[in-house]
C-alpha cells in the first residue's frame, strides 16, 4: 500500500489552481450571478477564510458570477491579474451581523418565488476544500443543473491540504453544532423545502448533525430537512448504518452517488484499513433496511471521479433533464422504474438505479 499512497496523493493534488473569493464589482462581464448565503467556523487568514476554526459563525451573502466560457462542470477560480469574464468571481458580497439579519436577507430572496416554490438548496462541501472552492461550487451546480432553488452553503474549516486528512475529519466534529443552528436558522427563513447536498467528507458531517438533532428531537431532522443527497460520501459503512438507525425515518428522497471508480474515495478506504467508503459500495445490499436511493455513476466517472455528479458534462447533461424524477420519487417505488433512466434494482428497502452513458444518450 505504501508504494502507490504517493501516487494517490498527487492525483488528488492535480486539481484546479486555487484562490480567495475575488470581488470584481460592476465588472464588463458578470456572467450568470446567483446569490450564495453563507455561514462558516472558518477564521479569517490573509485577506481570505482559511482552515482555522472558529467558536463563532460568520454569515454572507455573495453574488457569484458563472461565466458563460466554460463547459459544465468546470470551475476557473480567478486571480487579481485574471478576465473575469472567464472565471468565478463574486460581483459583491454582503456580510450579516447577526443571524437575524441573515433570516431577513434570505427571507426577501424567498419571497421572490411563488409559495409552494420556495427551496433552498443546502450545500456542504467534503474534504480538502477551500472557502472559494465550496461558495463557487454551489453556485456552478445551481447553474449547470438549472437548479431554481436559493443556495446557502455551509463552510467548515477544512485544510485544504491533501495531507490533512485527520484534521478534517476533526473539523467535522467541531462544527456540528454549528452545521444545526445553520439548518435550523434556514428553516425559519421561510423555506417551504430545504435539499441538503453534501460531498465527501461533507456527508460525515451531515449524517452526524442529524443524528445529534433526531437525539434531542426525534422529529428534528425531518422537520428542518426536506431531502438529502450524498455525493460519494467518505464514511464508513457500518457508521453511516449506525447513524441512519439513530435518526430513524430518513428525510424523503434520500440519494447517494456512488461509484466504484472513485480513486479518492480508494485511498480513504485503505487509509482505514477498509475494503470501501459507503460512496464506492457496489450494491445496496448492505443498506437494504434503508429507505434509500443509490445513484450508481461509475460509467460517467473519470479522472478522480470524486465528484462525478458535478464534473461530468454528459451526466450534469441528464441529470438536468430529469425533472420526472422528482414526481417519481413522489409515487410508490414500482412507479420509479419506469422514469428513472437506467436499470433500476431493489433491496428490501433500498433501490439501486445504475446510469449508464447509454442512458444519457437516449436522452
Amino acid at each position: 500500500m505504501w508504494r502507490i499512497l504517493p501516487f494517490l496523493i498527487l492525483s488528488l493534488l492535480a486539481c484546479s489552481p486555487r484562490g480567495p473569493v475575488l470581488v470584481e464589482r460592476n465588472s464588463d462581464a458578470p456572467g450568470t450571478l446567483y446569490p450564495v448565503f453563507v455561514a462558516t467556523n472558518r477564521l479569517p487568514e490573509a485577506g481570505d477564510l482559511g482552515p482555522r476554526r472558529d467558536e463563532a459563525l460568520r454569515l454572507t451573502k455573495i453574488n457569484v458570477s458563472v461565466p458563460a466560457a466554460r463547459r459544465p462542470g468546470e470551475i476557473r477560480i480567478g486571480r487579481a491579474d485574471t478576465n473575469p469574464a472567464l472565471t468565478f468571481h463574486a460581483e459583491s458580497a454582503t456580510h450579516f451581523s447577526s443571524f437575524s439579519q441573515f433570516r431577513t436577507s434570505l427571507n426577501r430572496e424567498l419571497s421572490r418565488r411563488p409559495r409552494g416554490q420556495r427551496e433552498v438548496i443546502f450545500y456542504v462541501h467534503g474534504f480538502n476544500n477551500t472557502f472559494a472552492e465550496g461558495v463557487y461550487r454551489l453556485a456552478q451546480l445551481k447553474h449547470d443543473l438549472r437548479l431554481p432553488a436559493v443556495g446557502v452553503h455551509f463552510s467548515w474549516p477544512s485544510s485544504a491540504n491533501p495531507l490533512g486528512y485527520g484534521y478534517d475529519r476533526d473539523s467535522i466534529l467541531v462544527a456540528r453544532d454549528a452545521l444545526e443552528r445553520t439548518l435550523r436558522e434556514t428553516a425559519q427563513a421561510g423555506a417551504d423545502d430545504i435539499v441538503v447536498v453534501a460531498h465527501s467528507m461533507g456527508a460525515l458531517l451531515v449524517m452526524e448533525t442529524l443524528r445529534q438533532m433526531a437525539i434531542a428531537d426525534p422529529r428534528a431532522p425531518q422537520a428542518a430537512v426536506s431531502s438529502v443527497v450524498l455525493i460519494s460520501p467518505d464514511i464508513d459503512i457500518d457508521v453511516f448504518r449506525a447513524q441512519a438507525r439513530r435518526i430513524g425515518k430518513l428525510p424523503q428522497p434520500f440519494i447517494i452517488f456512488v461509484s466504484q471508480k472513485d480513486r479518492a474515495l480508494r485511498l480513504s478506504a485503505r487509509l482505514t484499513g477498509q475494503e470501501s467508503r459507503l460512496g464506492n459500495i457496489e450494491d445496496a445490499e448492505d443498506l437494504a433496511e434503508f429507505d434509500i436511493t443509490l445513484l450508481d455513476v461509475t460509467g460517467f466517472s473519470s479522472g478522480i471521479g470524486h465528484f462525478t455528479a458535478g464534473t461530468s458534462p454528459a451526466l450534469i447533461g441528464l441529470l438536468g433533464q430529469l425533472a420526472e424524477v422528482d414526481r417519481a420519487f413522489e409515487q410508490d417505488r414500482a412507479g420509479r422504474a419506469g422514469l428513472v433512466p437506467g436499470t433500476v434494482l431493489t433491496v428490501q428497502n433500498a433501490t439501486q438505479v445504475i446510469l449508464t452513458p447509454a442512458a444519457a444518450l437516449g436522452r
